[in-house]
C-alpha cells in the first residue's frame, strides 16, 4: 500500500531548505492531481505555478494585509489555539519557498468544491512521493489574490501550496486512531 505510506509519513511543512526543486517534479505533482476524479469530469481545476520572486512578495504582502484583519476578529478557542501554537499573520513561507502552487476552482462546474480538494490531496501525495512539502494555506480573504493575479470572477482560489523540500524539524501531528474516525451502520 504505497499510497498508506505516503499519507503516513506527509507533514505540513512551513520551512523550506534553500535548494531549489527542478521544476518537473513540480509538474509530475501537478500531472497526478489533474487525475482525481471530477463531477461529470468536469476538471474544474487550475494550477497557476509562481516562482517570481516579486510576485511571491507582491503575494505574501497581500495575504499578510488580510491575515492582520482576521487575527483582530477571531476570538475563543481559535484565538487560543492559534496563540498556543505560535501562528502569527506573518506568513514567511510564501516568499521562502522556491515555488508557489495556487489551485483554483471553476466555480460553475457542478461539484466543483469536492473535485477541486480531491484534486489537491492527490497534488498532495504525489509531492510526499518526490520528498517536497507544502503547507495548505489559505488566505481568510481570497478575493485581494484574485484581484492581483486577474482572475476571472468565475474562478475562485482554494488554496496556496508553497512547495520546496522540507527543512522544518517540526513532527507530523498525531493523528486520530482508526477508531476513532470509522463506524459501522450508524454515526
Amino acid at each position: 500500500m504505497r499510497v498508506l505510506e505516503l499519507a503516513k509519513r506527509r507533514k505540513t511543512v512551513r520551512k523550506f531548505s534553500k535548494d531549489r526543486p527542478p521544476i518537473e517534479l513540480v509538474f509530475k505533482a501537478i500531472e497526478t492531481a489533474k487525475e482525481a476524479p471530477s463531477g461529470m469530469n468536469a476538471q474544474p481545476w487550475k494550477f497557476v505555478v509562481i516562482d517570481n520572486p516579486e510576485l511571491k512578495a507582491r503575494i505574501r504582502e497581500v495575504c499578510e494585509v488580510e491575515e492582520e484583519k482576521f487575527y483582530e476578529r477571531i476570538k475563543g478557542e481559535l484565538k487560543e489555539w492559534l496563540v498556543e501554537n505560535e501562528f502569527t499573520p506573518e506568513k514567511p513561507f510564501l516568499t521562502e519557498a522556491p515555488y508557489l502552487v495556487l489551485v483554483f476552482g471553476y466555480t460553475k462546474a457542478p461539484y466543483w468544491l469536492q473535485s477541486v480538494w480531491i484534486a489537491v490531496g492527490y497534488f498532495l501525495l504525489a509531492l510526499e512521493e518526490v520528498e517536497l512539502g507544502t503547507v495548505t494555506y489559505t488566505p481568510p480573504n481570497t478575493r485581494p489574490i484574485e484581484e492581483l493575479l486577474q482572475v476571472p470572477r468565475e474562478w475562485r482560489l482554494q488554496v496556496i501550496l508553497p512547495v520546496g523540500y522540507p527543512d522544518d524539524p517540526k513532527p507530523k501531528l498525531k493523528r486520530k486512531s482508526i477508531e476513532e474516525v470509522v463506524s459501522f451502520n450508524k454515526f
